[in-house]
């Protein structure tokens, strides 16, 4: 660690001292500053106050610039929406006057040193084992998948276990408004969408590092989350040679993340048919993961869903290949659920089968009862 950031870690853990605890807890997954004399954290997946606050707004404040200086940037009242990061890697959003009513406000995502994988996912009943691998088969076979959800729901530490199907030797292009997704194939370009300076200079968006990554060579590229006109660019990016592309978004089901996809490609100011955009995205999504909060603070997968490539181009049509079936599992009625599949095939099995993967053969031999030497065969 150089002194620079060991000097910045000793003033912000000064400064930040009400909330140091919080942030050292494991438990504690984000931390929610709503003036100085208000604060929630979110421990293990629920939300609730806690007793600390800062002396007065002055020391908030303190705080908060302290925050900003770290990450290279000011806290300027005319920038009243600020993205940094603390030394380890934790995303911080301040919001300030007059925009934050009640006084300045800080949410703290903490960045977690340990990185999940799918194995754990399956140990937290967070999917099935066979939902679980054909997820991975799927990402290998360089599907395009998107993920699915609401705030805090899991999107990018799902997208993060995902990765870990993706082959070592793709080249592998991650970009994001802040840095949180931490793949560990050797060959991986992470680029950070940055804001302008209060002149303006500096600056570069989501969507002009979608169209800088697409002279880099990638292999496979993952956008951390689509919230504008950059989806437009991941959609044509699928269908002309990038396969195995993934990205998030916030949406409350797999058609709704469809919609959503759609909405903001219309946000991109080129001018488009609707028909003709419809048809790319159905060429372009293969698999929506739909991921869940439930009332326990458990993530879920609750969908993995197949978009259909149809002569029908006007409408979406889609079909659940996994589905949380609430009747089942701990608790029986009204309990978590199990996922479970839905008896349905995907399209593109035969896709795998004449790769003859040796995954794909002894999932289908044990979910769908296909014999092992048809499938490789």
């Amino acid at each position: 660690m150089s002194a620079v950031i060991q000097i910045y870690r000793q003033s912000l853990d000064h400064l930040l001292a009400p909330v140091v605890p919080y942030l050292q807890d494991p438990a504690v997954s984000e931390v929610m500053i709503n003036g100085h004399d208000e604060i929630y954290v979110e421990r293990h997946g629920k939300v609730q106050r806690v007793a600390a606050r800062f002396a007065d707004p002055a020391s908030l404040r303190a705080a908060a610039r302290n925050i900003t200086q770290y990450a290279g940037k000011r806290l300027d009242p005319d920038i009243p929406s600020i993205e940094a990061r603390l030394p380890d890697g934790s995303r911080v959003h301040i919001l300030q006057p007059p925009a934050a009513r009640r006084g300045l406000c800080i949410a703290i995502r903490k960045f977690s040193q340990h990185r999940l994988r799918l194995r754990e996912l399956i140990e937290r009943d967070a999917l099935s084992r066979e939902a679980a691998e054909f997820l991975a088969i799927s990402v290998r076979l360089a599907k395009n998948l998107i993920v699915s959800g609401g705030t805090g729901s899991g999107k990018t530490t799902l997208l993060n276990c995902l990765s870990e199907a993706i082959p070592q030797e793709a080249r592998i292009v991650v970009i994001e408004d802040a840095t949180e997704l931490q793949l560990q194939q050797e060959h991986v370009v992470p680029l950070e969408a940055q804001p302008a300076d209060r002149h303006g200079r500096g600056g570069i968006s989501i969507r002009e590092l979608f169209r800088a990554s697409l002279r880099m060579r990638p292999d496979r590229i993952i956008v951390g989350e689509c919230r504008g006109g950059e989806a437009l660019d991941m959609i044509q990016a699928m269908t002309s040679g990038h396969a195995g592309s993934m990205s998030t978004c916030h949406a409350n089901g797999p058609l709704d993340a469809l919609n959503r996809l759609e909405t903001m490609a219309l946000m991109s100011g080129v001018e488009m048919p609707l028909l003709a955009l419809r048809s790319q995205l159905i060429s372009a999504v293969d698999l929506i993961v739909q991921i869940v909060r439930q009332r326990d603070g458990g993530r879920r997968i609750s969908q993995i869903t197949e978009v259909l490539k149809t002569e029908d181009r006007d409408r979406y049509q889609l079909r659940d290949i996994f589905r949380l079936d609430m009747s089942r599992g701990v608790g029986g009625e009204g309990g978590r659920g199990e996922l479970v599949w839905t008896g349905t095939r995907p399209t593109f099995g035969s896709e795998l089968r004449e790769r003859g993967d040796v995954r794909w053969a002894r999932l289908s031999a044990r979910l769908w009862q296909i014999p092992v030497a048809t499938v490789e065969g």
